[in-house]
């Protein structure tokens, strides 16, 4: 990673994403919705090569603060991927995407680093919402937890010869999320390890249903999001790993509420048809779960990140 000399003049972004959960049940590797709990980034450019990052929040004391942090990595990926240098760099992010739960917070670090390059580089290359997408699926791996990261509500996320892609979708307004977040943690790269390489023919048929209808749940029929949440291509695969997951996503489909595993988990997601089923789906987890579980009800982030310029003598 090379730094260069000072820039004529010092500039500074604003940038603002939200977390996010994939999968939703059946849509593997392809669905993804924007939750409002956001991550806040700061990026300053400085005189001096390098890059310092302060922490406050999730991850303080905990994530690298110099330019080995994901999200000074996006930045200078970015710069490169366009031929520009990278100037010195001050960060502050003020994090409240949970690490390591399945709520899209490495999605989210690398969109933040890719809107703040955007927003640096603004006047001097011009990137698009294409652009934004294929930079974050480089380095992600896959689209799903950034497409909604990076364009709000809920989107469906597909790969061609020609890079990724998505289509946006505006949720109907009764779909209500809540999410119960451990406190335990869960690799992504653990939880795809315990993917099969094949599935059965009927299971695939049986998610690709559950996908079409789960579409049709989200944006207009609510009430079908039970049977629309149905999965057997990941989550029984990954059930031993995460036990109490399980468990509780049994109960609270048990009771009649769409369950599913966030991400690649340990969270758990459960959409509402209305607002009101939420308390009900977190008393009954506080009743019978074994260890501590925080419950989120948060609603449905429309907007995606955004950045937008900061004055430099206001972080003086």
């Amino acid at each position: 990673m090379s730094f260069a000399g000072p820039w004529e003049q010092a500039k500074s972004v604003q940038v603002k994403v939200p977390a996010t959960t994939a999968n939703l049940g059946p849509g593997f590797d392809t669905l993804g919705l924007a939750l409002a709990l956001y991550d806040d980034l700061t990026v300053t450019t400085r005189d001096e090569p390098g890059a310092f990052v302060e922490v406050v929040g999730v991850g303080a004391g905990e994530v690298p603060t110099d330019e080995t942090n994901l999200v000074v990595t996006a930045i200078a990926h970015t710069f490169a991927e366009y031929g520009q240098k990278l100037p010195g760099l001050n960060l502050v992010a003020r994090n409240s995407i949970p690490h390591g739960r399945g709520m899209g917070s490495s999605g989210a670090a690398i969109v933040s680093g890719i809107m703040a390059a955007k927003g640096l580089l603004e006047g001097i290359v011009e990137i698009d919402s294409q652009a934004l997408l294929a930079l974050a699926t480089d380095m992600e791996g896959h689209p799903d937890n950034v497409a909604p990261a990076l364009f709000g509500g809920l989107t469906i996320a597909w790969m061609t010869p020609a890079g990724p892609q998505h289509k946006k979708l505006i949720v109907h307004r009764g779909v209500s999320p809540l999410v119960f977040v451990p406190e335990s943690t869960m690799s992504t790269a653990l939880a795809r390890s315990l993917q099969p390489t094949s599935v059965p023919h009927e299971d695939a048929i049986f998610n690709v249903s559950r996908s079409a209808l789960l579409i049709a749940a989200l944006i207009q029929s609510p009430e079908l999001l039970l049977a629309a949440t149905e999965d057997k291509l990941h989550q029984s695969y990954r059930a031993s790993a995460m036990p109490e997951t399980d468990a509780l996503i049994q109960l609270l489909r048990a009771n009649g509420h769409a369950a599913v595993v966030s991400g690649a988990g340990p969270s758990i997601l459960v959409l509402g048809s209305d607002p009101s089923q939420r308390q009900v789906a977190a008393d009954l987890v506080a009743a019978n779960s074994t260890t501590p579980w925080l419950p989120l009800m948060l609603a449905v982030d429309f907007k995606g990140a955004t950045v937008v310029p900061h004055p430099v003598e206001a972080l003086a």
